[in-house]
């Protein structure tokens, strides 16, 4: 049980990711967290990418990529694995697909939860965070938290401006691996503007073929 999570951001892939993990108990896989590990183990790769990362540069695609197949040849992968967040262009995709081929591995399912960008962007603009406890909730909650009744504010990256912006970038480059999956044959596209059991009735209906 091989999966890519596609989906624009705020399209609800961490929700449906985080239940497809309790589910099927496989491990979810995200470059940051590669990195972040990488780094902290000072693993040679992990050491290459700090230097990149220390100069405020993107790490490049070899080095991104070396560090998902050493994830990938881990021991808790040999059940499956949810990839998200990565890849994120077609030619990290190819080139993934030929890591996994070193590991006798192939994805068996891209899935992309697909959602309207004006209602990602009513979604995303609606969102408000607790200043004190982290709690996330919608402007309809008012100005309090509902769990500690301290300020709610409106993350940066939660404004109208950035949000299309995201938007954008994910259309440029991560999009067009909706096209390279399904000329594959593994790509499924599932509704994800509806309650979230429903979307994940619809990823088990997938996964359990």
């Amino acid at each position: 049980m091989n999966i890519v999570l596609l989906g624009a951001p705020g399209a609800g892939k961490g929700t449906q990711a985080q239940k497809m993990i309790d589910a099927y108990e496989i491990p979810q896989i995200s470059t940051g967290d590669i990195l972040r590990a990488a780094v902290a183990a000072g693993s040679p790769l992990g050491l290459e990418a700090k230097r990149y990362m220390d100069a405020g540069d993107l790490v490049p695609d070899e080095v991104v990529i070396g560090l998902v197949k050493d994830r990938l040849a881990q021991p808790d992968t040999e059940r499956g694995f949810i990839l998200d967040g990565f890849p994120r262009t077609t030619a990290q995709a190819e080139a993934l697909d030929t890591e996994l081929a070193s590991l006798g591995k192939t994805i068996d399912s891209a899935i992309a939860i697909t959602v309207d960008h004006e209602v990602i962007v009513a979604r995303l603009t609606s969102r408000r965070t607790c200043g004190s406890c982290g709690t996330i909730t919608t402007i309809a909650a008012g100005d309090s938290c509902p769990k500690c009744s301290s300020d709610l504010y409106q993350r940066d990256d939660d404004n109208e401006a950035t949000v299309r912006n995201r938007l954008e970038v994910y259309e440029r480059s991560t999009a067009p691996l909706v096209d390279y999956y399904g000329s594959k044959g593994v790509l499924y596209e599932i509704d994800g503007d509806r309650p979230v059991e429903d979307v994940f009735a619809d990823v088990r209906s997938v996964l359990e073929v």
